[in-house]
This record gives C-alpha cells, sequence and structure tokens, in this order.
C-alpha cells in the first residue's frame, strides 16, 4: 500500500461516520509541517499568516509552539477581532480604508497596543487621522517595502504590485513623516517577496521555465538582501527603537532567515501545504489540509460523479487555481466541465472502484481559502477524529 492509499484508509475510516462534504486537517501532517517552517526559518521567530489557517484553534495551536510568535492579519477587523480574543501581537499586513475600525482603534489601548497598521502612503495616515474620532491612542505603524525585482532601468518588473516605497531613502522618508506626526509610531518594516516565496520553481513538464524561475530568484534574493539591509539602516536612522523587520513567506523562509537585517520570518500556507506548493525545490511538506466529496453518480465505465467541487482560488484565472482531486490516485477531471458548482464528473480507472456514497478527497489551490467553504474543520490525528472546530466562516466571520 502506498503512503497516498494509507491517508485515504486513515481519513476513511475517521470520518467513517461523517457525510461528505466535509473538510479535515491531519494533526500529523499539520505539526510535521510546523517542524520544518521552525527548522528552516534557522532560530527565527515565525509570524503565522492567518489568511492561510483561518480557525483560531490551529493559530492557538501552533503558536503555542516554539518557534512561532505573532499572527500577519489580513483586514482590520479581523485584526481587531483577534485582539479582542486574546492574540496580542498582530500586524496588519495590508493597509486599509476601515474608517470605523479605526475608530475604534484608536480609542481602545488594548486594541492600539496589540495591532500595528501597515501603511506605505501619507494619505493612509491621513485617512487614519480623519477616522480616529475622539480616539487618541498612539497607533502602531508598520512600513511596507517593495521587494520586486527592477531590470533594464525599471522598464521590466518582477514582482507583486504592493508598496510604492522601493528605495531606501524614500522609505525613511515615509519614517520621518510618521515620526514627525502625533499619534503614529513607527515599529516595524514589511517586505514580502512573493516573487520569490509564492511562485514555484520546479513546473512540472516545463523544465526550461523551472529554470528560468530559478535563475530570476536567485537575482532577486540578491538584490533584495542588499536593498532590504539598506533599507533597515536608513530607517533606524531615523527610528532607533525599530522593533522588527518582517519578511518572507513559506517557499523562501530559510533564504530570508539567512539575511541579518530580517528579525522575522512570515510563513502560513506552508502549515497545510495546499498544492500551489507541490511545485518547489526548497522544501517538501505534507498535505495537511483536505477536503471530501461524495460520489453521487456513476455515469459510465471509469466515470463518478461527486457532489459540488467547484472551489477555484484566487490569482490569475487558470488550472493552477482549481482542487486536484488527490485520494484515490488516479482521478482527473473531465476537460469539459472542470470541477462543477454543483457536480463534478472524474475520470480514470479509480473512478470503477467508488461507490455512491464514498469519498473523493481533494487538495485546495491556495491554503486558507479552503475554510471560505467550509464551517468547521475535523482535525484528524492517526485514524481518528479528535476535534471539530469552527473555521472562521463557521464563527460568522467572513472578512474578505
Amino acid at each position: 500500500m502506498t503512503v497516498r492509499a494509507a491517508d485515504r484508509a486513515r481519513y476513511d475510516r475517521a470520518t467513517a461516520h461523517l457525510d461528505a462534504p466535509v473538510a479535515i486537517v491531519d494533526l500529523d501532517a499539520f505539526d510535521a509541517n510546523a517542524d520544518d517552517l521552525v527548522r528552516r526559518a534557522g532560530g527565527k521567530p515565525i509570524r503565522v499568516a492567518s489568511k492561510s489557517v483561518r480557525c483560531r484553534a490551529l493559530l492557538e495551536r501552533v503558536l503555542a509552539r516554539d518557534g512561532f510568535r505573532g499572527i500577519m492579519s489580513f483586514t482590520l477587523a479581523e485584526s481587531l477581532w483577534l485582539a479582542r480574543s486574546g492574540f496580542n501581537d498582530v500586524l496588519l499586513a495590508y493597509p486599509s480604508a476601515d474608517r470605523a475600525g479605526f475608530a475604534e482603534l484608536a480609542a481602545d489601548p488594548k486594541l492600539a497596543g496589540a495591532v500595528t497598521v501597515m501603511v506605505d502612503d501619507v494619505a493612509q495616515l491621513d485617512l487614519i487621522d480623519a477616522a480616529r474620532g475622539d480616539g487618541r491612542e498612539v497607533v502602531r505603524v508598520c512600513l511596507e517595502l517593495d521587494t520586486s525585482l527592477r531590470l533594464l532601468g525599471g522598464r521590466v518588473r518582477v514582482g507583486a504590485r504592493r508598496s510604492p516605497l522601493h528605495s531606501p531613502a524614500e522609505v525613511a522618508e515615509l519614517a520621518r513623516a510618521v515620526a514627525r506626526r502625533p499619534g503614529f509610531r513607527v515599529v516595524g518594516i514589511m517586505a514580502y517577496e512573493g516573487h520569490i516565496a509564492g511562485v514555484g520553481d520546479a513546473i512540472a513538464g516545463r523544465p526550461l521555465r523551472s529554470r528560468a524561475v530559478r535563475l530570476m530568484q536567485a537575482a532577486a534574493r540578491r538584490e533584495l538582501a542588499e536593498r532590504r539591509a539598506a533599507v533597515v539602516r536608513a530607517v533606524r536612522s531615523v527610528v532607533p527603537e525599530l522593533e522588527f523587520v518582517n519578511g518572507g513567506g513559506t517557499g523562501s523562509v530559510q533564504y530570508t532567515a539567512a539575511e541579518d537585517a530580517v528579525t522575522e520570518i512570515a510563513a502560513g500556507s506552508g502549515l497545510y501545504v495546499p498544492r500551489l506548493f507541490d511545485n518547489y525545490t526548497s522544501f517538501r511538506g505534507r498535505p495537511a489540509a483536505l477536503f471530501a466529496q461524495p460520489v453521487v453518480r456513476r455515469p459510465g465505465v471509469e466515470v463518478v460523479t461527486v457532489l459540488g467541487g467547484g472551489y477555484p482560488a484566487s490569482g490569475a484565472a487558470g488550472r493552477d487555481r482549481l482542487p486536484v482531486p488527490y485520494l484515490p490516485e488516479g482521478l482527473r477531471y473531465d476537460p469539459q466541465e472542470g470541477p462543477g458548482e454543483v457536480q463534478t464528473p472524474l475520470l480514470g480507472s479509480a473512478a470503477d472502484d467508488l461507490l455512491i456514497g464514498d469519498k473523493v478527497w481533494f487538495r485546495h489551490a491556495k491554503a486558507g481559502e479552503l475554510c471560505e467553504r467550509f464551517d468547521e474543520l475535523h482535525l484528524v490525528a492517526g485514524d481518528a477524529v479528535t476535534d471539530t472546530v469552527p473555521t472562521y466562516r463557521g464563527e460568522g466571520r467572513t472578512f474578505l
């Protein structure tokens, strides 16, 4: 029996009492992935990206482990909710225009002490000041650096379009603007290198493209390490008491951790290991988060139909954004239909061994987005469900 076949048998036994659709997290795999992230971080603390987990119980589980410290959130409303729930170190990774949220933040000492907001433009400070009302708490601020690789005098850009702040001088100038402004304090710098951490470099069937990605990433790492160090020096000349410099992501943990200027690493997807992380040479994780759909039809030889399954992930539309049939091995989508809103036909010889009511297990393309489809996660240890916990959605919290 293969490892995957053994996993299927465990998951089927663990969830035999549950009707599909159902979502699980394999705790043995989850914990092993957490250990691997800590190993790759080389002693630097890992800040957990909540958007990649979207379950308070699992955020608590991983933050109780050595090597993890703090949360990287994705909306201000989520940040405030987490802070009220007892998480005392929440870094909002994206700028916000949530005026009501900023009013709450500026009026509550506990929230203001626990939450750090992201800024890359003076106009964002103006919005916060206009929203704060009578709130006079000091707002903790993190400055975001644009990590994109610019070539040919800037005519070629590789990397996500995030912050407008690219040079050390630009980041330092914003730090000075914040320092001059009452009611704000710069406490950190963030630089997320998505073109390194979030792009696979071992694309199946694409050896030339994979090599090109590896060459690009090597050049980007060298350029960013030098520029990030210069940015930190420039900002520290303005804000000597800087608390943290955050960088990285699941796909680049060990490279970012090697930079002296970086004090902490961000990661989250590496806990669940969705299908987009199958194309990396930098690490090998264990799939930990899966969902199952029930077989409801057997239309013919080597064909079954499961209920639902059309859960595409965000990003540029493409086949790599679709869930992948994982267990039993050997199933594939009908190219004329793909995963459907209400039903999904699956092809392959493995279909002939499936009966009405059997479960087919899938892996989502991205990590936490799976939790937007399910109210709860069943936590599996060995071949038993040991707990059932709500997702953000299950707690009535759909932030985006």
